[in-house]
């Protein structure tokens, strides 16, 4: 698997699939999944709400992933996954969290897809600490049973891309 990091606007990537940070609504929202909701235009949360409820306002539980169509993206498919809010890491985050990068890569596989971007899952409204999060998201797909030819972790800003290299170094 090659893994790369790139800096900049993940919806403008021509890989097969991007992971979009979703609520479990899949309702579409603000930062990535906003960006990504009106990127690929008003097809996508028409096929959102066609993915079932598995309960009252949740179509994808925290750890688990959903697959739409890229519709108007260069990406042919999105990868749907809800992260866990931070709640000070005792909440079984970074166990969830790892869980959102192993379900998106099973999906991923199950759909032939060879290259897949990730944003910072879980890194923004949802509070969880950058570096801790870097950290199970490298693990995660580097222990992956399901890798894909290549991966992007696709940051935000420079010093994001940065702190990503680290790890990937480390």
């Amino acid at each position: 698997m090659q893994i790369e990091v790139l800096c900049g606007d993940i919806t403008t990537l021509a890989v097969d699939a991007i992971v979009n940070a979703a609520n479990q609504a899949l309702s579409g929202g603000g930062g990535v999944d906003g960006a990504i909701h009106r990127a690929a235009g008003p097809e996508l949360p028409i096929a959102c709400s066609a993915i079932p409820m598995v309960r009252p306002y949740v179509r994808c539980p925290t750890g688990e992933a959903r697959i739409t169509r890229g519709f108007r993206l260069p990406a042919r498919w999105i990868i749907h996954t809800a992260g866990p809010v931070w709640q000070g890491g005792r909440a079984g985050e970074p166990e969830q969290l790892a869980s959102c990068y192993r379900e998106s890569l099973r999906l991923a596989a199950e759909h032939g897809i060879a290259s897949i971007a990730f944003p910072a899952i879980s890194c923004g409204v949802f509070g969880y600490p950058v570096e801790k999060a870097i950290a199970v998201a490298v693990r995660s797909v580097r222990e992956s049973a399901h890798p894909p030819e290549r991966l992007i972790f696709c940051a935000f800003d420079a010093a994001m891309a940065e702190r990503y290299r680290k790890v990937l170094r480390s």
